[in-house]
């Protein structure tokens, strides 16, 4: 239950945006150059990051980006784009990044699903989070887009597609990330009810497609993949769309979301199995076909978590990884469709372009 909700007193109402030209709605416009303000954009070194860069670039608006110093700068190739360099627990960096701006779209986050201290994870989401959301605040932004994660929402035992109407709690939440996260957008709604902050809510499933640099944990799988080095999978399943369709969300939920709203921005729902047979297929290989138990899986996660401490990589397979992959991760982007005029391609696409990359990149020969 919302503070709105417990208390009697009214939610704060949306800003009103414009709508772009590719909305079906009946009164759409397009932006003129006075809507399309200065935004500011952290995480933009990362995945999805980057993509939003590009989106909000092509819509017109000014973009400034906010990194770490320690930030990889291979996804950071534009010339007219703006560079602060904070950390988003840096209060002062925070308030310097935002000053000028009209709109903040904060998609930095920990990514990691394993830490030899697993509760930095819950500190660096919840804290820079709050932080971020009380600078917007005081520098009077006019709109904020929050990017949350589907790992906030319940799955369903049976598979069902989930929704926005099961949020998880931090209780029920499984591991440190989900829990992060889980605990950040509690943050995030409680500021939009109780201090009128103007912020959406969005929720991506798992992108894929170009860009992933370190690469994300669904990047990971699809490169060994395509090497040959998954020779086998559990019985469990994802929501896959593509990074590029998930940044052109956050634009809609930018325009046309309401206040204090969860959106899922999600695609096709997948099972691993398939995922890994279609990236046999990209690639010219035999599709792995040998289903493991769950059971047999854990010592492999718990040996890799042991080596990653040992030589600071991340491991492969983690004991969270596995209870997770228990339900098959299953979602329902109808809300964001029928709202923002949410889109997505084919997740085969994003396959296709991620594999692309990874040859690029010279991840994958």
């Amino acid at each position: 239950m919302t503070e709105a909700a417990a208390t009697g007193r009214p939610a704060p109402q949306p800003r009103a945006l414009p709508h772009d030209d590719t909305s079906e709605m009946p009164d759409a416009t397009p932006p003129g150059p006075s809507d399309a303000g200065p935004v500011l954009i952290t995480g933009a070194s990362g995945f999805l990051g980057a993509a939003l860069v590009d989106v909000f670039r092509n819509a017109g608006f000014p973009v400034r980006i906010m990194v770490r110093a320690s930030s990889p700068r291979t996804n950071l190739v534009w010339n007219d784009v703006e560079t602060v360099e904070a950390d988003m627990r840096d209060r002062a960096g925070v308030a310097a990044a935002l000053e000028g701006q009209r709109y903040l779209i904060h998609a930095a986050a920990d990514y990691r699903l394993w830490a030899p201290d697993p509760e930095d994870i819950v500190r660096t989401n919840r804290d820079g989070t709050l932080i971020l959301m009380e600078e917007a605040l005081r520098a009077g932004l006019e709109r904020v887009v929050y990017t949350s994660s589907v790992a906030t929402i319940k799955p369903h035992d049976d598979g069902t597609p989930a929704d926005e109407t099961r949020p998880l709690t931090p209780g029920t939440a499984i591991g440190a990330y989900k829990r992060s996260k889980v605990v950040a957008e509690r943050v995030v709604e409680e500021m939009a009810a109780r201090n009128g902050l103007p912020v959406v809510i969005v929720n991506p499933s798992t992108p894929i497609g170009p860009r992933d640099v370190k690469p994300t944990p669904t990047g990971r799988i699809i490169l060994e993949a395509a090497l040959g080095r998954m020779p086998a999978f559990v019985d469990t399943g994802l929501n896959l769309a593509h990074v590029d369709d998930v940044a052109a969300g956050h634009l809609a939920a930018l325009r046309r979301g309401r206040t204090g709203e969860r959106y899922i921005l999600g695609g096709e729902n997948v099972l691993l199995s398939q995922m890994l047979a279609d990236i046999a297929g990209m690639v010219g290989r035999k599709a792995p076909t040998v289903k493991l138990p769950r059971a047999a899986v854990y010592p492999i996660a718990y040996i890799s978590e042991q080596m990653a401490r040992l030589t600071g990589k991340a491991p492969f397979a983690t004991i969270d990884g596995i209870r997770m992959s228990r339900y098959r991760m299953f979602f329902s982007d109808a809300k964001a469709r029928a709202e923002l005029g949410y889109t997505a391609r084919p997740y085969r696409e994003g396959l296709s372009d991620a594999l692309a990359w990874f040859r690029q990149s010279g991840a994958l020969r």
